[in-house]
């Protein structure tokens, strides 16, 4: 990602400074980074790039499935569970190539520009050809990815995701061929050939306790420690899963990832919907995240995870879009405060800026990046621009500013985005990618015919 080498002053009209919103703030960026924040400044410097609205930290996209966004608006006719709507999705994974696949990242990872995102955290299982047959370069898929995030202007960090089985102790399916490599060492053996670039960190994922055998466990989570990377799990997210673990191993799939050495800081626990007291307990005592993907819980019909008991034992918020029901933190934000209100029937269990800061900081550095998510010198000069005077945000006193970008704003309201001291989004316009709905409807298009 080619950054800006000449010192560059940008004027935020008001910014988040965690926790406040200030006006007139002036950053000085050389490099692709902060090296200068002055507060006070109440008219533009001389030269200065003019960003009116609310500017924040880039957001941080945890969670993703790219090839998921072919989906939105073909999976909501008639009735079903997640296990029906996997089927579907089965069917979008079979047609993908590294080709297709690199046209349909380049244009969700443009939409997630455009809604903010900085970072996205690419959940990525999608390994080789159909029927299992490894491609020329064993990383074609995940390379495309990486591609797809430059071209787009993002930064991504690639979670490639260990998938071995279709059920414990069960072989893939045939869907699932080309999501295994046969076992965690030759998963290994495959991951360490992909190389971090700029705009790119590799991470670990394990799909899920139902797709690693347990004795198997150990060996992913020693290559994510080796490396220092991070480590995400899907974890608990459907109550089948639960009830096959405990049947299997008589204990809960958090007990098990707690007893092949799994949990600790840089793990992620995906949606962490259905747990015991105990699992809370002992995912919030290790320092394990939570990443809630409140849109795509909601369309699946997942249910509604322990939120505000994780955070209260220890367990660290983020948040991604998952499925692409929606591209939009700042509603997976708002989601999950008003679940927990519709759960609890009371109101206010996180601030404005404790949800912009899962959206931000803590997204990403569950993605590895903790220099990030902050207007700070120093870091990264990743950031985004709201605006404050559509019909959606105009009204509120300035000062208010973070309850509006949470509490009513969506993706439609981000004007600009600045990724390396660069902009990619300007005026509501992708710098890149000239026309990303196009770009969106042929990718869609080429794997639903």
């Amino acid at each position: 990602m080619t950054s800006t080498q000449r010192t560059r002053t940008y004027w935020l009209e008001h910014a988040w400074l965690d926790p406040r919103v200030e006006p007139g703030v002036a950053l000085d960026v050389t490099d692709g980074r902060i090296t200068a924040v002055r507060t006070g400044v109440d008219t533009p410097p001389p030269g200065a790039e003019i960003l009116r609205g609310l500017t924040l930290p880039g957001l941080a996209n945890a969670h993703s499935h790219a090839f998921h966004r072919a989906l939105r608006g073909t999976v909501q006719v008639g009735s079903g569970t997640f296990w029906t709507w996997r089927e579907i999705m089965y069917s979008v994974a079979d047609r993908l190539t590294p080709d297709t696949y690199h046209a349909l990242a380049r244009a969700v990872y443009a939409e997630m520009a455009l809604a903010g995102i900085t970072a996205v955290g690419e959940f990525h299982y999608l390994h080789h050809a159909p029927g299992g047959t490894p491609y020329a370069d064993p990383n074609a898929m995940g390379e495309a990815l990486i591609e797809a995030a430059a071209e787009a202007g993002i930064r991504i960090t690639l979670l490639d995701t260990a998938y071995l089985s279709s059920g414990f102790g069960q072989p893939p399916k045939a869907h699932q061929l080309r999501f295994s490599d046969g076992s965690a060492d030759a998963w290994a053996e495959r991951s360490s050939l992909l190389k971090e670039r700029d705009h790119a960190r590799i991470g670990a994922a394990i799909h899920s306790v139902r797709a690693v055998p347990a004795e198997q466990l150990a060996t992913v989570a020693g290559w994510a420690g080796e490396r220092g990377a991070p480590l995400h799990v899907h974890l608990s997210e459907q109550t089948a899963e639960n009830e096959a673990c405990h049947e299997v191993h008589g204990c809960t799939p958090t007990q098990l990832l707690a007893l092949h050495g799994v949990l600790g800081p840089r793990t992620t626990g995906v949606h962490n919907t259905h747990l015991t007291a105990e699992d809370i307990s002992l995912l919030g005592g290790s320092g394990t995240g939570t990443c809630m993907c409140p849109t795509t819980e909601r369309d699946l019909a997942d249910g509604i995870g322990p939120a505000v008991a994780l955070q209260n034992e220890g367990s660290p918020l983020c948040l991604g879009s998952d499925s692409h029901a929606v591209i939009d933190l700042l509603e997976e934000a708002r989601a999950m405060e008003l679940n927990e209100r519709l759960r609890t029937r009371t109101r206010g269990h996180w601030t404005a800026a404790a949800l912009l800061r899962a959206a931000s900081a803590d997204g990403h550095a569950a993605l590895g990046r903790p220099e990030a998510g902050a207007l700070e010198t120093g870091a990264p000069a990743d950031f985004t621009t709201i605006a404050l005077d559509s019909v959606r945000t105009a009204g509120p006193l300035p000062r208010l500013g973070a309850e509006t970008a949470v509490f009513a704003a969506t993706a439609a309201d981000v004007r600009h985005t600045v990724v390396a001291g660069r902009h990619v989004v300007r005026d509501g316009a992708h710098t890149l990618v000239p026309d990303v709905p196009q770009a969106l409807a042929r990718a869609v298009e080429a794997l639903h015919d």
